[in-house]
């Protein structure tokens, strides 16, 4: 499984990274069918000051891709609220794949 990190308008950060990995590894071990995942991070200019930091996460799994995508106050909020984002659709995922 390959996790690719790529940032716009923003400093890598090991320590966001190891952050969102730790709570990808979860998913991994959850649903082995996941192959790659690809996560973005970027600022956004907006009118309000607590909207300004978008992650953007891309699952491939078997079947069409997954894609989640919040904007919070922090990266550390988005990513959390991103990967629950991802994890409802896997499980839908998941339920549909058995059903076969």
């Amino acid at each position: 499984m390959t996790v690719n990190y790529e940032y716009d308008g923003v400093t890598a950060s090991p320590e966001l990274e190891t952050y969102v990995k730790g709570k990808l590894e979860k998913l991994f071990n959850k649903y082995e069918f996941i192959v790659r995942a690809d996560i973005f991070f970027k600022t956004e200019n907006t009118s309000t000051r607590n909207s300004k930091m978008k992650t953007s996460i891309r699952l491939s799994a078997p079947g069409p891709r997954l894609f989640a995508e919040t904007t919070s106050d922090s990266f550390h909020k988005s990513a959390s609220e991103a990967i629950t984002a991802i994890e409802r659709q896997l499980e839908k995922r998941k339920g549909a794949m058995q059903t076969h």
